[in-house]
């Protein structure tokens, strides 16, 4: 086992991993950048390492300052968190050529996943599901791309091979604004992921989305640990979170969490994984594989009882892979919700100084954050400060316990989406569990 983690993160993940590292009796190094000099997780490491200013490029994004972090405080390994560096496969390779173990998949693994066309040939191979659409890459030649697209059928979207976050998509809904598209998103994933290459596939209406967590151990043997049901969310970004799926056939859960098991040998798949999908008219379609830890793993493990980041780092350590299908057991049901400092119905985000910070409690609550009273919200990275996670032995216990606490909790000085949050949980569509990855956006659009 490992003695010394480096924390390549920020915010409440690092926190989150430097709390798995403690309970296995694992010292934690924490990099981080001038802004957040003073965090909690900063001050619980049993070592700091200021690895540049604010900027993202000049210190989470600075590949050479961390993996120098971690040859000075002579780290093992290096965890990445979610975000910057995680899906990066020429970080993974690079800190194992320094001679650090990257708590994660292989690079190889990383970048055939991180190409969204590949990722859906491999899928394919492995009798995964797909959603309808292009073979591969679009060509330049406009007849094809439109020829494509008839063949497809509209409506389609418009995909950065190499996108992610929501962003490099377009969605068509007639042949005259096609080229028009592609030539866009074209522009855009080039100048935001240095990748034009695009893809087609066929616009779903209303599906959900619902996606399938995973560990494995990289010789064979791998795991499903339930599904998670991520469609409330607005322009491709998750809001809230729950597992398990509400009112989805448990069979066709475990058929499709079984594919998702035979992809991972396959791939000789290490470490923790999500496969995500559409589902809509009772048939799964995969759309991509990350390959790290999620932010909403906190449901799953309020299911399951098993704490995926602490499985990482065994299986990342090498350690015996002992958890079996069979040992897997899901109960009750869990609510996430995404604190954000922002205005919470124009999604502006609110930095600024916290001048008070309460969080609630009580039975079936968990609060992951980095936020105290006093803290300072900076400008520089995602507005997410926290996640309230409820558990219930129903979802009517579940939604019930997250609407007490969310009125229970306060916090000044800065703008959140709690009340975005609250108005939800009293929601009568989101109460029935029966909406669309549409439903937030078009409930926002009706708002005075």
């Amino acid at each position: 086992m490992f003695e010394k983690i480096l924390i390549a993160n920020r915010g409440e993940i690092a926190l989150r991993i430097q709390r798995a590292c403690r309970e296995m009796g694992i010292k934690t190094v924490v990099v981080h950048s001038e802004a957040d000099r003073d965090a909690k997780y900063v001050r619980l490491a049993d070592e700091s390492v200021c690895i540049g200013p604010a900027n993202p490029r000049e210190s989470y994004l600075n590949m050479p300052a961390i993996i120098a972090a971690a040859e000075v405080t002579d780290a093992e390994a290096i965890h990445p968190g979610y975000g910057f560096l995680a899906e990066n496969a020429d970080f993974a390779e690079r800190v194992e050529k320094s001679g650090f173990v990257f708590i994660g998949p292989r690079a190889d693994t990383i970048r055939l996943m991180g190409d969204k066309v590949t990722a859906k040939k491999t899928m394919i191979e492995a009798n995964v599901p797909v959603v309808p659409g292009s073979a591969g890459a679009l060509p330049d030649d406009p007849e094809e791309i439109i020829r494509i697209a008839r063949d497809i059928g509209y409506p389609v979207i418009v995909k950065a091979s190499g996108g992610g976050g929501g962003r490099g998509m377009r969605v068509v809904f007639t042949e005259g604004a096609l080229l028009n598209a592609v030539a866009t998103t074209r522009a855009e994933a080039e100048a935001a992921f240095g990748n034009p290459d695009l893809y087609m596939e066929k616009y779903l209406q209303n599906p959900r989305h619902i996606e399938i967590q995973v560990l494995a151990d990289g010789n064979g043997h791998a795991v499903w640990l339930g599904e998670r049901d991520c469609s409330m969310q607005r322009r491709h970004q998750k809001v809230i979170e729950e597992a398990p799926a509400p009112g989805i056939p448990r069979k066709l859960i475990e058929r499709i969490g079984d594919r998702c098991v035979d992809a991972c040998r396959k791939l000789n798949y290490r470490g923790a994984g999500t496969f995500e999908f559409l589902y809509e008219d009772g048939e799964f379609y995969f759309i991509e594989m990350n390959t790290r830890i999620q932010v909403e793993h906190t449901i799953t493990e309020m299911v399951t009882g098993i704490d995926l980041v602490q499985q990482q780092i065994l299986i990342a350590a090498g350690e015996k892979f002992t958890l079996r299908q069979r040992d897997i057991q899901f109960k009750g049901h869990s609510i996430e919700c995404r604190i954000n400092a922002e205005d919470p119905f124009k999604f502006i985000p609110s930095p600024g100084h916290i001048s008070k910070w309460h969080t609630p409690g009580g039975p079936g609550i968990r609060m992951d954050s980095h936020v105290f009273a006093g803290y300072t919200v900076p400008s520089n990275y995602d507005s997410m400060i926290g996640k309230l996670i409820s558990y219930g032995e129903t979802r009517e216990q579940a939604i019930a316990r997250m609407d007490i606490a969310l009125s229970e909790m306060i916090v000044e000085g800065v703008k959140t989406n709690i009340p975005l949050h609250r108005e939800l949980m009293q929601d009568p569509q989101f109460q029935s569990g029966s909406f669309s990855i549409h439903y937030l956006e078009e409930k926002l659009a009706k708002r005075p």
